[in-house]
């Protein structure tokens, strides 16, 4: 028998045995889980039970809270005992089916032994030999695996720098306990195991990558010292999946300090939420908190205006070239996305410390309290030394004082002994009830009870007024926003009067375009004081391309202390305003050169060597990108002539497609609308859905889909909708062609009505397949 046989058999043997030990732990925590959640509910059950109470004087007081905190901590203790339980029952479940993936044999200096370290999704100690069995990947050993090559090697642990010698790479496929595969190699991951891995079909959710991460991807998952890292990943190139990993070692490097609440992921869109959901509870850590910008402005502005989201600005942007109005709305788009307009809200908000300030009076049943003119007195009376969110507190109590005055002076007014009348039976003894608790007020006859009732109605009555106090309702910011659109006309714009024509006309109709909502909210949050986010600690930004630098200025100052993690690609740039290498340019003026981290990763893995080929020609500056060397078809572009040939050659590659074997399949259109209308001609014929957005949930199938929603996601096979030169023609939208096409793992097919696009036929015609439907 051959050398590598014994040695399969070995290492078979020994995951045979590690199976063994993990089903008896498995089963022993089982028992165990059983009997404390017992334990718990009968906690709970008799929590009053084992209570001494006593209230008599302080002494016996201070006995009873002490008896209520000693049972309390003790009920947490045994619920957080049990919640470890849980995560430790499913972790070795999975290390059950999959125990590892990777060995390294490691000599440290000076040492004789060598020392065995099998690396897996989590550590299993065995409590019989006193060592650990499997290693967590995060572990600080566990990046020898990812960072070396067979030779001198390093690591660093808790105590420093451990320097040694990696004497053998062992890579495993492992299902079921069973060793499917495995071999040596003397590079950071063998090209053997990423072929298994990237030729599997696409699935509904995205998976861990922990056993096929690069060098250049642990490099961004183990960084704790940069407060700004920067990642530039080629489409494919595993920079989302990184992110995710670098959420998980984070959780695991500090889980004594960092919860997963202190964690956040600003996403593309809620599909993309769905999707990358599955990532960290398979590496065992609950997930961070994910939302996108998005339904942040919607959380923020959704009370005061209808705010236009980025995917209508985008369909305008991409179906309305017609408009009469559409150079002015991208001149508009472009300017309030930028660091000039950011510069003129701050010269408006320097003026407004010395005057232009415009308030609303304050009104009680329409009767004025304090005028708007009253207000703008007192507001410049404190003085230009005070920022304009304390001057602005100093008027919030000045203006309660003010309505407390009439509070006063509204209980003896006839409305309220009219509302006395009509109370009905329930709300009387409500507020009868309320009053003998209060332990100020005194009842001295039918006086008294008639004061404090007028004082309850009144009081209830003045309670959302002095709410709307508290949340600044008195500044008109609208109308101070307004201003910065009844300016002189800017030498720099060439459509600055349309612009401000088409900004006021949207708030008119309680409007905002989605390029006015940031700035908007830039100005509310700098008059009132900003509303700075100090919990989050790690805040990860995806799809960073498409933020503006007005985007980034604003977020830098909502979480001031936080460490960034920024994500993007520049060719994938679909949005009007999308700026990266600018946008980024104004947190790097936020961090010091040595806590700032930028990292590009060139290799695309998503998809094979021909359509990375194919793909990175489409850009102009694609050339850095490296394909994996996994071989498939080349792309197909089919021509048609009209409609009807189309949808012919489009149901015919379907079948093709599904009867090689893929299950995800995408139909990409340019716009929903485009999308939209093709869905509606497939579906009598076809099981296929179509994704619009808000959808939250991503689904396996046959799908259609706009390409902004894909953004992020990849499929078995794509088909792009009418790559054709009257379709895709425009410059600027070089980088939509682009990102569509990167969203295919296997095979790509492109179907145009008439000439193609001359994204297209700028390539080499060895790139891909040409073929004319006739």
């Amino acid at each position: 028998m051959a050398d590598w046989e014994l040695e399969k058999i070995h290492e078979q043997n020994r995951v045979n045995e590690l199976k063994r030990k993990v089903h008896y732990e498995y089963k022993r925590l089982q028992i165990l889980l059983g009997a404390a959640g017992s334990e718990i509910k009968s906690i709970k059950k008799n929590f009053w039970d084992d209570v001494t109470v006593n209230l008599e004087d302080a002494h016996e007081a201070a006995e009873t809270h002490a008896s209520i905190r000693q049972q309390s901590e003790l009920l947490s203790e045994r619920e957080r005992r049990h919640k470890h339980s849980i995560e430790q029952v499913k972790l070795l479940n999975r290390l059950e089916k999959t125990p590892y993936f990777g060995r390294i044999d490691f000599i440290e200096e000076e040492e004789k032994n060598v020392e065995q370290i099998y690396i897996g999704v989590g550590s299993f100690y065995d409590e019989e030999s006193s060592s650990f069995l499997v290693y967590d990947w995060r572990a600080p050993i566990s990046s020898v695996y990812y960072d070396y090559s067979v030779g001198p090697a390093k690591y660093e642990a808790p105590e420093g720098i451990i320097a040694g010698t990696l004497e053998l790479k062992r890579q495993f496929v492992i299902r079921n306990g069973e060793i499917i595969s495995m071999f040596d190699t003397g590079i950071t991951i063998g090209d053997e195991l990423l072929q298994k891995v990237l030729g599997k079909q696409a699935d509904s959710q995205m998976k861990s990558i922990v056993a096929t991460i690069q060098k250049e991807q642990n490099t961004i998952i183990r960084n704790t010292k940069s407060r700004l890292l920067i990642v530039h990943g080629a489409a494919g190139s595993g920079k989302t999946s990184a992110a995710l990993q670098r959420a998980a070692y984070l959780l695991y490097r500090f889980r004594d300090q960092l919860s997963s609440e202190q964690l956040l992921l600003f996403s593309p869109n809620p599909l993309f939420n769905s999707y990358v959901a599955s990532v960290l509870p398979e590496l065992g850590e609950a997930n961070m908190q994910q939302t996108t910008f998005q339904q942040y402005l919607n959380q923020r502005l959704g009370d005061f205006f209808d705010i236009e989201d980025l995917f209508l600005q985008m369909e305008y942007v991409l179906s309305s070239i017609d408009d009469e109005e559409y150079e002015a709305r991208l001149e508009g788009i472009r300017y309030k996305s930028s660091q000039t307009f950011l510069h003129e809200i701050d010269c408006l908000l320097n003026n407004l410390k010395k005057a232009g300030m415009i308030f609303k009076p304050i009104y009680f049943r329409r009767e004025r309290i304090l005028s708007a003119e009253e207000i703008y007195h007192y507001f410049y009376q404190l003085g230009n030394e005070l920022s304009l969110p304390a001057r602005m507190n100093l008027t919030v109590d000045k203006i309660r004082k003010e309505v407390r005055k009439r509070e006063l002076e509204e209980r003896k007014k006839p409305w309220v002994e009219e509302e006395m009348q009509y109370l009905d039976k329930g709300e009387y003894l409500k507020s009868y009830r309320k009053a003998l608790k209060n332990e100020e007020h005194e009842f001295n006859g039918i006086d008294s009870e008639t004061q404090y009732l007028a004082s309850a109605i009144v009081k209830k009555r003045f309670k959302s007024l002095y709410r709307k106090i508290n949340e600044f309702a008195f500044v008109d910011t609208e109308s101070i926003y307004r201003t910065l659109f009844e300016v002189e006309h800017k030498k720099e714009l060439n459509h600055w009067e349309l612009v401000c024509k088409q900004s006021i006309h949207e708030m008119d109709q309680g409007r905002l375009f989605y390029e006015d909502a940031t700035p908007y909210l830039y100005l509310k949050d700098q008059l009132e004081g900003f509303k700075v986010n100090t919990r989050v600690r790690y805040l990860f930004i995806d799809e960073a391309q498409d933020y503006s630098s007005f985007q980034f200025a604003f977020l830098a100052k909502l979480f001031p202390q936080c460490k960034m993690t920024i994500l993007g690609d520049p060719n994938q740039t679909i949005v009007a305003h999308g700026e990266m290498a600018g946008g980024t340019d104004i947190l790097t003026s936020l961090f010091t050169e040595a806590e700032t981290e930028k990292v590009v990763l060139k290799r695309s893995y998503r998809s094979t060597k021909e359509i990375v080929e194919f793909t990175r020609e489409v850009v102009k500056d694609g050339g850095s990108i490296e394909p994996f060397n996994r071989p498939g078809q080349k792309p197909v572009v089919f021509t048609v002539k009209d409609e009807q040939q189309y949808m012919l050659c489009l149901e015919k590659t379907i079948y093709h497609l599904q009867g090689l074997g893929f299950q995800n399949i995408a139909l990409i259109g340019k716009t929903a609308a485009e999308s939209e209308g093709v869905y509606k001609e497939l579906k009598s014929k076809m099981e296929i859905k179509l994704v619009k957005k808000g959808k939250s949930e991503f689904e396996d199938g046959l799908l259609v889909i706009p390409t902004y929603l894909a953004k992020g996601i990849e499929f078995d096979a794509v088909i792009i909708l009418n790559a054709s030169k009257d379709r895709y023609y425009l410059e600027r939208e070089r980088n939509l062609f682009y990102t569509s096409c990167t969203r295919a793992m296997h095979e790509l097919c492109l179907v145009s009505i008439g000439e193609v696009s001359p994204f297209i036929s700028g390539l080499s015609k060895d790139l891909f397949t040409g073929v004319k439907w006739c």
